[in-house]
């Protein structure tokens, strides 16, 4: 029973999922998710949090109503006082020695409006006007933060690079890059045309997400080296198909790692989101559950069958690729192997290791297993007769 399973029949192969074979249509649908990601970001934009858009901050004491209760009279007394500005965003904090408290993220107020909001906050709610609190965040700090994650995604994928084309081959680096960024701009993707909101947590959780991709992509192309490796000293499968087995064979172990991985994040969002109202911990697991979903999706889809495009364009794997091809078609034909037509077929080699061209004549010249050399006929041979042939022994002797 178990080894009719789903996991054993994907790491004989059995399964039928034809990932490779069907690149053509994760091609297109990644181009189009790319289009529709890229319509987003210029016409929706992102909605940053204050730490990059600038704003204030004000704290009231949980005590005195709800939360809605407390976000509306704040809007309304935004609006009055401050000529439009209004709250972004609205959570409860704290539990700690200074108890709980809701904290309202604004837009930018100047100092004058900033004193006014919370003075009639205080007023509203018959409280002393220090029970009300509040911060001034600035723009430039959200800036020097998006600098620095730049900066830190650049040499991310820089060392990346040269540990792929040491480890691997440099096909393999720019499929796993492609992969990285593909997976960078469908998260940034999702956040824009969901309107979610970005704030140095989510820039800390896309940082974040890079290397489980890349763990995700390393296991698969480790398979796929191994099932590649000396694979033109042979006819019988293709690259794209080696390769296709290997996603298969890893297809389990990169879904597992998923889950097991997606667990805790989901476990994290839901506590940081519904329980203890955290702010960070809720913007840090939700980039963190979209970006390792995504990753998943990736590294299966786009990694592996991109690998599969650029390995093709080599020329000794193009033309195994033709000799596997002629193979089959001349078995299809009722030839066997061992024919000289499809000898001939399977002759073809236009470059050795070296890199140079290997004359058909060489393998046309090759002798059959088990022929005798030539020029090394017997002396009985050369004399014109049989070598140990009537009854003699080969010494000349009678037999006894």
């Amino acid at each position: 029973m178990a080894e009719s399973g789903l996991a054993s029949r994907l790491y004989r192969g059995e399964a039928g999922l034809n990932v490779v074979g069907r690149r053509k249509v994760w091609f297109t649908v990644a181009a189009v998710l790319v289009l529709l990601a890229l319509a987003s970001f210029l016409i929706r934009g992102f909605n940053p949090g204050i730490e990059f858009a600038g704003g204030n901050v004000l704290r009231v004491p949980a005590s005195v109503a709800t939360l809605d209760e407390v976000e509306t009279r704040a809007n309304a007394i935004l609006a009055d006082q401050a000529g439009g500005a209004r709250v972004v965003t609205a959570q409860q904090v704290g539990g700690g020695t200074e108890g709980e408290f809701y904290e309202l993220k604004t837009t930018q107020l100047g100092a004058e409006q900033d004193a006014a909001a919370r003075a009639a906050l205080a007023q509203a709610y018959g409280l002393d006007s220090d029970e009300v609190g509040g911060d001034r965040v600035s723009k430039a700090w959200g800036d020097q933060v998006t600098d620095r994650a730049l900066l830190g995604l650049v040499i991310f994928l820089v060392v990346v690079s040269i540990y792929l084309v040491l480890r691997f081959e440099w096909q393999m680096a720019v499929a796993a890059i492609a992969s990285l960024v593909m997976n960078l701009i469908l998260t940034a993707g999702i956040y824009s045309l969901v309107g979610l909101e970005v704030t140095p947590g989510t820039v800390i959780g896309f940082l974040t997400i890079l290397g489980f991709a890349l763990y995700d992509v390393v296991v698969v192309f480790d398979k796929v080296q191994e099932n590649t490796r000396g694979i033109t000293a042979n006819n019988n499968q293709t690259y794209g198909e080696a390769a296709n087995l290997a996603l298969n064979q890893s297809l389990m172990r990169s879904i597992n790692t998923s889950v097991v991985a997606l667990l805790p994040v989901g476990s994290i969002l839901f506590i940081g989101a519904f329980l203890l109202g955290a702010g960070t911990l809720k913007d840090l697991g939700l980039v963190l559950f979209v970006g390792m979903a995504v990753a998943f999706l990736t590294s299966i889809m786009l990694a592996t069958p991109l690998l599969v495009l650029l390995k093709n364009r080599d020329p000794r794997i193009r033309a195994h690729n033709k000799r596997v091809e002629a193979r089959r078609a001349a078995v299809g034909r009722g030839e066997t192997p061992g024919k000289p037509a499809q000898r001939a077929a399977e002759s073809v080699e236009p470059a050795d290791s070296d890199g140079h061209d290997e004359p058909a004549a060489l393998a046309a010249a090759a002798p059959k297993v088990g022929a005798r050399p030539a020029g090394k006929r017997s002396a009985g041979a050369r004399a014109g007769r049989p070598s140990g042939g009537g009854g003699n022994r080969p010494g000349g002797g009678k037999r006894r």
